[in-house]
C-alpha cells in the first residue's frame, strides 16, 4: 500500500451454500474506504446480492491500487463453482472451489499484491467429505505460509490467544509445555508491536487450575511449567503478568494492566469474550506473514439464501484489518 491508495483486501466468500456470499454483497454495498477485491465466483456473488436486494457494480480486478471506491462497487477474483450451489446445502463437488479461494488470497497476500485477507466462513465438514484434510483456515494459511501461528479473538476491549485450541480437555494438561508456552509468547508479543502498535505489550498469562493452582494444592503445571517460563522471558524483558486465576482476570479493574491475555485452553477465555462481544468479535491468525482477520460464526446454513444474514462479525473484521493494515504501514 502506498500514500494514496486504499488498503487492498482480498475476501473469501467462504461456503457457497451458506451466508458468506451474502455477507460479502452485504460489505460491498457498504461506504468502506477500503479496495474490495471478492475471492469467489462472479455468478454467485451477482445471486447473493438479489437474494439481499442489492445492486452491485462487480468487474473484473485487474490488480491495480485505486485510491477510491464507491459504495457498492467490488472487483472480483474469479474462481468458478464446480455446482451451482443449492442455500443451505454444502456440495463436495465446491470443496476444490473453496481451497482455491484461500490459496489464491494466501498467495495474493504473500506476493505483495493484497495488503490482508478477510475470510467468511467455512464448512470444514464438507471439504473433509470430499476427501481433503481441512483442520481449518488457521491451519491452512499457516501451512500455506510455512509460519507458526497463534489464533488471536479480538473485541473493542478485549484481546485474547489460545496457547491451545481444539483440543479435548483431558489432553491440554500434557500440551501445555515451556516450548508451547515461548513459541506462543512471542508470537503474541511481537504481532501486539508490528500488527497493534504497541510499543511495550503486556501479556496477562492465565493458570491453567482454578485459582491457578492455589500454590499447589489444586495442580503443579503453574509451579512446575508456567512460572519458571514466566520468569526467565522476563529476564528478557517481556511483560507477562501471572499466572493469574482465569475467574478474576477479566474484571475491569485487572484489564486495565494488560493489552491481551494468553488462556490456556478454548474455553477458559471465550466465553467472557463472546458473551459481551458475540456479533463483533474477530478471529485474527498472528504469526502469518500477512493479515488476516475473519467472521467468528458459522456458515448458518439455515439463514442462507435469505439474504437476512447480519454481516456485523464480516464488518468488525475488515475495520480491523484495515487498521492493522495502517498500523503496518507505520514508520
Amino acid at each position: 500500500m502506498n500514500a494514496t491508495s486504499l488498503p487492498r483486501l482480498a475476501v473469501t466468500a467462504g461456503e457457497p451454500a451458506g451466508v458468506g456470499p451474502e455477507l460479502v454483497a452485504r460489505l460491498a454495498a457498504s461506504d468502506f474506504a477500503v479496495d474490495l477485491v471478492a475471492v469467489t465466483d462472479r455468478d454467485l456473488l451477482h445471486r447473493a446480492a438479489s437474494a439481499c436486494g442489492l445492486e452491485l457494480d462487480i468487474v473484473e480486478d485487474d490488480g491495480t491500487r485505486v485510491a477510491s471506491r464507491a459504495a457498492g462497487r467490488i472487483r472480483v477474483r474469479h474462481v468458478p463453482l464446480a455446482a451451482l450451489e443449492t442455500p443451505g446445502t454444502p456440495d463436495p463437488r465446491n470443496a476444490r472451489h473453496v481451497l482455491d479461494m484461500l490459496a489464491i488470497a494466501a498467495d495474493g497476500c504473500l506476493a505483495g499484491e493484497f495488503d490482508a485477507v478477510v475470510t467468511g466462513p467455512v464448512q470444514k465438514s464438507t471439504i473433509n467429505d470430499a476427501g481433503f484434510a481441512f483442520r481449518g483456515h488457521t491451519e491452512f494459511f499457516a501451512d500455506r505460509a510455512s509460519a507458526e501461528v497463534v489464533m488471536m479473538l479480538a473485541s473493542a476491549s478485549l484481546r485474547v490467544t489460545l496457547a491451545t485450541t481444539h483440543l479435548p480437555l483431558s489432553a491440554v494438561p500434557a500440551a501445555i509445555t515451556p516450548e508451547l508456552l515461548e513459541r506462543t509468547l512471542r508470537i503474541v508479543g511481537t504481532a501486539l508491536t508490528s500488527l497493534f502498535a504497541i510499543s511495550h505489550p503486556r501479556i496477562a498469562v492465565l493458570g491453567l487450575n482454578p485459582h491457578a493452582g492455589e500454590g499447589g494444592h489444586m495442580g503443579r503445571e503453574e509451579i512446575d511449567t508456567i512460572v519458571p517460563l514466566l520468569e526467565r522471558l522476563r529476564g528478557e524483558g517481556m511483560n507477562l503478568l501471572g499466572p493469574l486465576p482465569a475467574d478474576t482476570a477479566f474484571v475491569p479493574a485487572m484489564r486495565a494492566h494488560y493489552d491481551a491475555v494468553l488462556a490456556m485452553y478454548h474455553d477458559q477465555a471465550l466465553p467472557v469474550l463472546k458473551s459481551e462481544a458475540f456479533d463483533s468479535t474477530v478471529n485474527v491468525t498472528l504469526g502469518l506473514p500477512f493479515i488476516r482477520t475473519s467472521v467468528d460464526h458459522g456458515t448458518a446454513l439455515d439463514r442462507a439464501g435469505a439474504g437476512t444474514a447480519d454481516p456485523a462479525s464480516l464488518f468488525a473484521a475488515t475495520r480491523l484489518a484495515i487498521d492493522l493494515v495502517r498500523h503496518r504501514a507505520q514508520p
